[in-house]
């Protein structure tokens, strides 16, 4: 199985949970050495260096795969970035790189390993949304893009059902994972905000 951007944040924990019952995981992230040690602490996991907003890269991540772990029967599309926020304080190469990387690998990583699930008739592709394409929380590019993943989710899930393909969307709330660090030194009391927003209160829970 495939969890791109596990070197860090819900994807590494999801890498772990997997390989846990028994996944063989190729952990694939951008950052060559957090793919290196999280695979290191796997049992059979592979470390895969992409960035899957690239085609030739995810060309190149997918044929690894295949050669060290063989056929792909899950695929976990996590990887993500924020960058940009506020639709009149960002540049167009931010809002880019961010769709990019949220939607666009999305669609990237599917593509590779759709057909080998469809002619082995199974196989599932779960992709990681977020609250924020449900909902005005800022962040617009990546809200936005992961709003897109939605439809794609919904679009692969009709289209290649009858195939044995199962394709579904989770939408985690905010956790406090690396992705926020940036955020947080720009604007420290972020979180406190959140927890306003979010009636329960539970802003940062796994």
């Amino acid at each position: 199985m495939v969890v791109t951007g596990s070197g860090s944040g819900i994807g590494l924990v999801m890498a772990q949970r997997f390989a846990a019952e028994g996944a063989r995981v190729a952990v694939v992230d951008w950052h060559e050495d957090r793919a290196a040690a999280v695979a290191g602490e796997i049992p059979g996991a592979l470390a895969v260096h992409a960035d899957v907003s690239s085609g030739s890269d995810v060309k190149s991540m997918a044929a690894a795969v295949r050669s060290g772990l063989g056929p792909v029967d899950v695929l976990v599309n996590n990887a993500a970035i924020a960058e940009g926020d506020d639709v009149l304080r960002m540049d167009e190469a931010t809002w880019e790189k961010d769709v990019d990387v949220v939607l666009k690998s999305v669609f990237l990583c599917s593509r590779a390993f759709l057909p080998e699930m469809i002619e082995r008739r199974r196989g599932s592709i779960v992709n990681i949304t977020s609250v924020n394409a449900l909902s005005a929380l800022g962040n617009e590019a990546y809200s936005a893009a992961k709003a897109g993943v939605i439809n794609l989710t919904q679009g692969v899930a009709v289209r290649y059902g009858a195939f044995g393909v199962r394709c579904n969307a989770i939408a985690p709330g905010t956790i406090r994972t690396p992705i926020w660090q940036e955020r947080v030194d720009r604007d420290p009391s972020v979180f406190e905000r959140l927890v306003k927003w979010y009636p329960l209160g539970r802003v940062g829970e796994p």
